[in-house]
């Protein structure tokens, strides 16, 4: 302080130690933090209004509240307590579940957040870098009337989405950024952040199929897939339901087997194999039907590939029969499962020896593009479609629903994608 700080932050604890030590001989210019840290939960509304005020009493210019995410719900209730708080207030959820208040302390009043200079030198779990909150959340034009847009998954930290539609978003001028979403519950998501300023989502592994049941409305396509991808929030507050990864995944497979015949999909009559049960490989499955192909489902839990090739009029596996499964000519994989995805990525579904059987192999995951699914099956020779064809194209489709129809920037999401993956 002596030395001519703007801001000095002191730990609640010795605040008042600290205060009376300085007898009323603080500068004018420095202004005092005073600091409160929880690193066991968020408590209450009532308990954090109740801590704001103390830390007031104690003689703080900007009270600060650190607490511990165990849900990301727990992040609304510090949102509640800022946006009425009637001095200057930091307030920050600490863990990757707890994010999202860093980046959106701007929208609910924060005085300021924090941005750590070095990813490897985090001071609290879940912290931004302050290149990521500059150049990927665009944090200097988020504000009271941003929307919040985001990925609702678990895990999240893997994904691309992030960058790929803050970047698309800024360069049309649209007023939303998109978050990483850490939840456990989507129901409770959805009910706790209801307002209208939560206006689209993302769902990833493991909602996509739980999101059918939380929707007010759904397409003609993610009612027959039975399972959803994208979230939107009208103005009554209805959530409507799509499915974008179906027209992603299909087309991407289409272009990798290429066609002569502009009036059938080069998928008509073919076989495909499904590796998965789940949102993506409902989506595949429905699409190679709708395109004449014949389907085979291949699942870790039998019971669950019965049932959606059951619905596709298809045949189903256990995923150990594939090692010795030997489809016809012309045979399609295509792995829907999260096996082989960043942070695992020596997983994959099939084992190499049985790759060189099938015409194309297709892999829904993007995150390494080259899994070692593709690689191997390159290995064998086999014409391989990388995932990141998928997450384009359906990123796409979601970005024009966020955005009410606002035209997707193609050939930018293209470059992003090269760059980030």
């Amino acid at each position: 302080m002596e030395l001519g700080v703007d801001y000095v932050d002191i730990e609640l604890k010795v605040a008042d130690k600290f205060v009376d030590f300085l007898s009323g001989n603080k500068p004018d210019k420095c202004k005092l933090i005073v600091s409160s840290h929880n690193y066991e939960s968020t408590p209450s509304c009532e308990e954090l209004a109740n801590l704001v005020a103390r830390i007031q009493e104690v003689g703080a210019d900007i009270v600060k509240v650190a607490t511990t995410a165990t849900d990301i719900i727990d992040v609304s209730r510090m949102f509640q307590v800022m946006v009425h708080c009637q001095v200057p207030m930091i307030g920050l959820v600490m863990s990757e579940r707890g994010l999202m208040s860093r980046v959106l302390s701007p929208k609910f009043g924060g005085y300021l957040t924090f941005g750590i200079l070095d990813a490897t030198k985090t001071s609290a779990s879940g912290q931004p870098t302050l290149e990521e909150l500059l150049d990927v959340y665009n944090i200097r034009c988020i504000g009271p009337d941003t929307k919040v847009l985001g990925l609702i998954a678990n895990p999240v930290k893997q994904s691309k989405s992030p960058i790929l539609h803050n970047k698309c978003l800024q360069s049309v001028g649209y007023n939303a950024v998109y978050l990483p979403l850490l939840a456990d519950d989507l129901a409770r998501f959805l009910d706790t952040y209801s307002s209208p300023d939560f206006s689209g989502f993302s769902c990833s592994l493991p909602f996509k199929v739980d999101a059918v049941h939380c929707c007010h409305e759904h397409d003609a396509v993610a009612k027959s897939i039975g399972a959803i991808n994208t979230i939107v929030r009208k103005s009554d507050g209805k959530l409507v339901g799509y499915n974008t990864d179906y027209i992603g995944a299909i087309s991407a497979i289409e272009d990798g087997l290429g066609s002569k015949d502009a009036a059938m999909s080069p998928l008509s009559g073919r076989l495909i194999v499904v590796v998965g049960a789940g949102g993506a490989a409902k989506a595949i499955a429905y699409g190679a039907k709708k395109k004449g192909a014949r389907v085979v489902v291949a699942n870790r839990t039998y019971e669950k590939a019965v049932t959606l090739a059951n619905a596709v009029g298809g045949q189903a596996l256990r995923l150990a029969d594939l090692e010795n499964f030997r489809p016809e000519e012309g045979t399609i994989l295509a792995n829907a499962t999260s096996l082989g995805m960043y942070p695992n990525v020596d997983g994959t579904p099939v084992p190499k020896k049985a790759l060189r059987f099938y015409d194309v192999v297709f892999d829904a995951v993007y995150a390494p593009k080259v899994t070692r699914l593709l690689r191997e099956a390159k290995e064998h020779g086999v014409k391989v479609v990388s995932g990141v064809e998928m997450f384009v194209r359906q990123a796409m489709g979601q970005f024009e629903h966020f955005t009410g129809g606002i035209e997707a920037p193609e050939s930018l999401m293209r470059e992003i994608a090269a760059q980030y993956t």
